[in-house]
């Protein structure tokens, strides 16, 4: 089985086809079996890379806890060891702080950058009121549980939720976070280094999403120059694995588009 030594962590990861780099960074209810949808489809001219985070799936942390802080570096450390110089990043929930946090601290190395659900590590006022907002809105106390998904998918497609469910259950368990501790600075997004960076991003976000909606992930595009937002309809906290038909055409749309305006 494949691994690699990062920061302390042995992080599991496949390899899978051959062209320039995808790299997919699952949620927090998935690990690398997470992106069975994306994998064959992108093979066919990608090189995709799936891992587990620490702490998730095969990937051992010695803590006992996943350090999301050590995210973006545990990346850096994947690539270097796989010999990959640039690559596509593409984020889901949790991995939006591993994808973001890395493209921030070295935007040289990633060729654009897909951000699914999720706001990473932006940094920025206006955002934290919406989510605060969003979540004082719901039901106290405010939690994950029965969110990853648009409920709706149970009656639709119970094959996918049964699966989804099974794949998340394979995680080892975990403790809840506590306080956690201050992330190094060279992966906050903050205004000044959203301004100045030059990467392609597309923010993709389901119309359901009961986690981060879509008028949160919709702010957020507007903080990055050029950024594109796209809102998969019927779709809740996981369009990758509700609609992977949608998911992947606006995705490989995207990765087209970054490679014209490259050789332009």
């Amino acid at each position: 089985m494949p691994f690699i030594e990062a920061n302390g962590a042995n992080l599991y990861y496949e390899s899978h086809g051959d062209g320039p780099a995808v790299v997919f960074a699952h949620g927090a209810g998935g690990n690398h079996l997470s992106w069975w949808q994306q994998v064959p489809y992108f093979r066919q001219r990608y090189r995709c890379i799936t891992f587990d985070h620490r702490g998730f799936g095969r990937s051992v942390d010695p803590r006992s806890m996943p350090a999301q802080q050590a995210f973006p570096e545990d990346l850096r450390a994947l690539l270097d060891g796989l010999g990959i110089d640039r690559a596509f990043l593409v984020a889901q929930s949790m991995g939006g702080s591993t994808c973001l946090g890395f493209t921030t601290a070295y935007p040289e190395r990633v060729l654009g950058l897909v951000m699914a659900d999720t706001t990473g590590t932006i940094d920025d006022d206006g955002l934290r009121e919406q989510v605060r907002a969003f979540r004082d809105s719901q039901p106290a106390p405010f939690t994950l549980q029965g969110r990853a998904y648009n409920p709706a998918l149970g009656t639709s497609r119970p094959d996918l939720a049964f699966l989804y469910d099974s794949i998340m259950a394979l995680n080892p368990p975990r403790e809840q976070p506590g306080t956690p501790p201050e992330r190094d600075t060279r992966h906050v997004a903050t205004a000044a280094r959203r301004a100045a960076l030059a990467v392609r991003i597309l923010f993709i976000c389901g119309a359901e999403d009961a986690i981060v909606p879509p008028s949160v992930i919709k702010y957020a595009s507007t903080l990055f120059p050029g950024a594109g937002y796209f809102e998969a309809p019927g779709c809740g906290h996981s369009v990758y694995f509700e609609d992977a038909p949608t998911f992947n055409r606006t995705v490989a749309d995207f990765f087209e588009a970054v490679a014209k305006a490259a050789s332009a």
